[in-house]
């Protein structure tokens, strides 16, 4: 071995391991929970009563539509996936105030997907346990709607560029207004794109299964997701 060679191999060596970077970086991370935000809101929009438990923008526009009388809508349900959602939010404000100060993003991301995996599988559960009653759509939307919002507050203190996991409006917008036609140069098209794929995707399959196998299949795959990803995000992007 050369001595270049082997003063390499020695720095090499002297280097600390980097735990964030051991594991799926966030950008796929967080593409993978797009996914499991269509999954979610087809089982929330077609089977609790067309209510959204992830997409809180629909879920005010939805809101509107019920306090106006529009048949098909619920004030008491949407009004309950708001209240959930907020609650979550704050209990994601305060885990990133507890891990986001300086500490482990890798630690951070996984207490909030190993939440969001408990959630949701526990509303798996309760969809296999009583499918049908009315307990159990209250259930699946306080269940959903928080483990949301627990979700949405860390990714928002997370502040990966244009992936916000629930929503794709600005996604859209700057998809549209930064491409060649719109005077831009496209730069974060493939992110931009990659999150609104892997939106439609989840709401595809949701429907699909929420159609031909009922709530809780979903719910479970939605679970298993976000615990798969819960072992395996890194801290890095």
């Amino acid at each position: 071995m050369s001595e270049q060679n082997a003063e390499g191999a020695e720095n090499t060596e002297s280097q600390p391991h980097d735990p964030e970077a051991t594991g799926v970086r966030l950008v796929v991370v967080l593409l993978s929970l797009t996914v499991v935000s269509g999954l979610i809101d087809a089982v929330s929009y077609l089977g609790l009563g067309h209510v959204f438990t992830a997409n809180m923008t629909g879920n005010v526009v939805v809101l509107g539509f019920a306090a106006a009388g529009a048949p098909g809508f619920s004030i008491p349900h949407t009004s309950t996936s708001l209240a959930c959602f907020l609650v979550g939010a704050a209990a994601g404000g305060r885990i990133a105030g507890r891990y986001g100060g300086g500490g482990s993003r890798r630690t951070w991301a996984r207490v909030t997907l190993i939440a969001e995996a408990v959630l949701v599988g526990a509303s798996a559960g309760v969809a296999f346990a009583a499918p049908g009653a009315t307990s159990t759509t209250y259930a699946l939307i306080a269940l959903t709607a928080f483990a949301m919002g627990l979700r949405n507050a860390t990714v928002r203190k997370l502040g990966v560029p244009d992936l916000t996991t629930t929503v794709l409006t600005m996604t859209l917008t700057g998809l549209a207004s930064d491409s060649a036609a719109g005077d831009g140069s496209g730069r974060h098209s493939p992110r931009r794109t990659a999150a609104v794929v892997a939106m439609l995707a989840g709401a595809t399959l949701g429907a699909w299964l929420v159609i031909h196998h009922g709530l809780g299949l979903p719910l479970l795959l939605a679970a298993v997701l976000a615990g798969v990803l819960a072992v395996a995000t890194s801290g890095r992007e």
